[in-house]
Parts: C-alpha cells; structure tokens; sequence
C-alpha cells in the first residue's frame, strides 16, 4: 500500500489505514536540517508543534495524504506516532519512609532537579521559608506561573524537594534544599504527548546553566515501540545525559510480566528505577519486589532496571498544601534522583555516568534476577561508608521518627540500628 513502509513507524501505518484524519507525528530529518523539514511540511499543509533541534526532528500535525508523501522523500528519516505517556503510578496503598538525608546534614543545598511532569503546586514545603520552585515551564496550558492540576508533579517534587515546612518536620525529602524547576508537560488527567516531553527535555537543556539544572527526573512514561536507538524519546533523554544533566526515570508499572520497561526507562544511559516494597520486611534481604513494577530486559535486550528504591504508597505533598500517598515507579524514581542531588552538593563535578556508577556499585544485591532489580536496592549507607564522596556525618547517631507499630517490627528484626539505616533511612516519613 505505502512505498518505503520501513521509513514510518508500524503505529503509523496502521492509523494510515484505519484513518484519512489530520494526524500527530514526529519526524525525523535525514540529511537536512529541521527548518527544511518545516518548510515542506507547511508547503505538505501540515502545522509545526515543536522543533526538535537536539534530534533533529519536528513533531507536526500532518494529514494523512502528507503522511504518505512525506514518507517518500530522501530527506525523511522516520515517521513515529506522536503517542501518548503517562505517569509512572500504581494504585496500591501503603506506606513507606524517612528522612535520612537531612538527619545526615546532607540537603542537596545548591542542586537544582528539573520535574518533568504534571506541573509543580507551590506547596509551603517547597516555597517556604524560602520559595525553592525557581523556574517553570509549561506546554499544555502555557501558564507562567507554577501549578499542578493533577498533583502527581507535586507528589514527585515532594520526594526531592519537600522541607516538612507544614508537618513541623514530619514528611521531608530526600534533598530538603534543593531546588526545583517545574516543566509541565501531562495534563490533568495525567498523561501528555511524547512531542511535548521532547519539547521539555530541549528546553531543559536549554536552560541548564541559567538554573544550575543537575538532574532530570522523568515519573512517566510509554510503551517502546522500537529501539532505543530510533526511539525519539530516548534520543532526547541521551543528549540530555550528554550535556551533562543526570536523567532518572521510572521504570514503569506494567509488572510483574517480563519485558515491560518503559520508555525513556530503556535508554541505556539513565537510570532506570524500579520499585520495591519493604512495608513487611524485617530485615534488607526480606524486601520484595513490588508487583507492579516493570523488568527487563528490553526490547534491544538490555538489563533494566538499574536499580531499585522504595516506591509502596510513599506519603508527600499533594496539591491543595497537604500530603497524599501514592504508589509507583513514579515514587521510586525521585528518592534515586533526591540521593542523586546530596551526592552533587559534596561533589558537584561528578559526571551523570559516575553518578550511575556510584549508585549502582553500592546498591544491596536482593535475592531477585538482574532484569528485576538490575545492580540491587537503594543503599545509601554502604555508599557512605565505603566511598569518598559523601564522608561520614557527626550526626550518624540518632533514632529515626517511625510509627509505633513500624518500629515495633523493626526492632523485633533488625539487631542494631545500622540495618535499620539501610533500608527505612532512604525515603520519607510516615
């Protein structure tokens, strides 16, 4: 039906077939630049949504007749489906936490993390006393000023960022004061289009040295539909880890079957975050996977994920000044990116490759496959006491706040309060 069909995505063609509508595509350009693959998709009576110039490639609205020509030409390298993501979040409800970083005196001062995500709400944990959301960006409604008319970026800002301003200290995160750069990119119903979490990955790059942006982190995702070397996408998040931005994304939640990471999770050089559940665990070795959470390998047969962290109904910010719990990689992936913050506040040279290295190297190998938990679990206190990077703090000695009935379970287990550290010090409070 379509001559060159290897040049357009499979989604493609079968909209092509099923549909003579205006169509959402991204395309890539192949000997050319992308303000000539402009011109001839307006000259093709196509619309430009945005200009991919770190991929080289425009995401447009095409109709279908445009599609088919513009598959035909020399200068087009692929044809994808501008298709949906979605955040990273399961629906379980139970919960994890601690504040381990700030009892540490490490608070990630001075490390700015872009969430790419549903928008940021200006929660008094993040703004108070001091406002810490220092840049905002958004592409689904083009507002100026930070907002979440979901609260899923809120929750995954919390798990970074949140300072425990309104609970007196109860519910912090991980990097307490650090910064945060909003870019809203899912919509109120949680989900968004590829093109534009593209078209944030640019503008973060963009803007990196203006906010100090460090680290990216990603609580969303979508089905791969072909290599990460193709895959859009991943592309966006490889220039990213090359301009020097650390990228964390979850995993996904398309669990417990295999091969169901998620894109841009399968991209090689991110740090993939999949989620554990330590809720009934006595000891490091007892965590167990958490359900939902995706394994590899991927569809290039790479072993993902790269790690894992808690991610069972951790409890932040919501989007009304209050605190929600909420489950999934989407939860796990921003406790990695919050000790990914502390590591850059002692050592602010560190490449995103070492980074990846330092994480994986210290991580707790659990009795679970590599494509389960990839380098193991979350271990903040082996990176302490075996590295340089982070020296030990004075304040080590201290009993963290749980719950009467979690800690009960805990000292009927653990032997010492090292153990203790191990596993419940990475995340947040109850």
């Amino acid at each position: 039906m379509f001559k060159n069909n290897y040049v357009m995505e499979d989604l493609v063609v079968e909209k092509l077939r099923s549909s003579d509508e205006e169509m959402s595509v991204i395309i890539s350009a192949k000997n050319c630049t992308c303000d000539e693959l402009e011109a001839y998709i307006i000259k093709a009576g196509g619309r430009i949504k945005h200009k991919f110039d770190i991929i080289n490639a425009v995401a447009a609205y095409l109709p279908s007749v445009g599609v088919k020509s513009a598959a035909r030409e020399q200068f087009v390298g692929k044809i994808f489906l501008d298709d949906k993501v979605y955040k990273s979040m399961d629906i379980a409800s139970i919960t994890v936490g601690s504040h381990y970083a700030n009892e540490l005196g490490y608070t990630g001062k001075g490390v700015t993390i872009a969430v790419v995500d549903t928008g940021v709400f200006p929660h008094n944990d993040l703004i108070r006393p001091t406002n810490r959301i220092i840049g905002f960006k958004d592409y689904v409604n083009e507002n100026s000023a930070p907002y979440d008319d979901d609260g899923h970026g809120t929750h995954v800002a919390g798990i970074v960022s949140g300072n425990a301003f309104s609970s007196r200290g109860k519910h912090m995160g991980i990097a307490p004061d650090s910064n945060i750069v909003g870019v809203k990119v899912l919509g109120k119903d949680g989900s968004g289009s590829i093109s534009d979490v593209i078209a944030g990955i640019q503008w973060i790059i963009a803007n990196k040295n203006q906010y100090d942006i460090k680290i990216l982190t990603l609580s969303l995702g979508t089905k791969p539909k072909t290599s990460y070397r193709e895959d859009p996408l991943c592309q966006a998040v490889e220039k990213a880890v090359s301009s020097g931005i650390t990228v964390v994304a979850a995993a996904g939640n398309n669990g417990p079957d295999k091969k169901t990471i998620d894109s841009p999770a399968n991209s090689p050089n991110v740090i993939s975050v999949g989620a554990c559940d330590d809720r009934l665990s006595d000891s490091p070795s007892k965590v167990i996977l958490a359900d939902f959470s995706s394994r590899g390998p991927t569809l290039d047969g790479l072993n993902k994920p790269d790690i894992l962290a808690p991610g069972v109904n951790i409890n932040s910010l919501n989007n009304h000044n209050g605190y929600q719990r909420l489950s999934g990689t989407s939860m796990a992936a921003p406790i990695v990116a919050g000790c990914a913050a502390l590591l850059l506040e002692k050592n602010p040279e560190l490449s995103p490759r070492e980074i990846k290295k330092i994480l994986s190297s210290t991580a707790l190998h659990l009795p679970l496959t590599q494509t389960e938990q990839g380098a193991g679990l979350l271990n903040f206190r082996e990176l302490i006491d075996t590295t340089n990077y982070l020296p030990k703090s004075n304040h080590l000695d201290f009993t963290p706040s749980l719950g009467e009935s979690k800690a009960s379970n805990i000292k009927s287990g653990f032997n010492n309060w090292f153990w203790v550290v191990l596993i419940l010090l990475i995340v947040l409070i109850l």
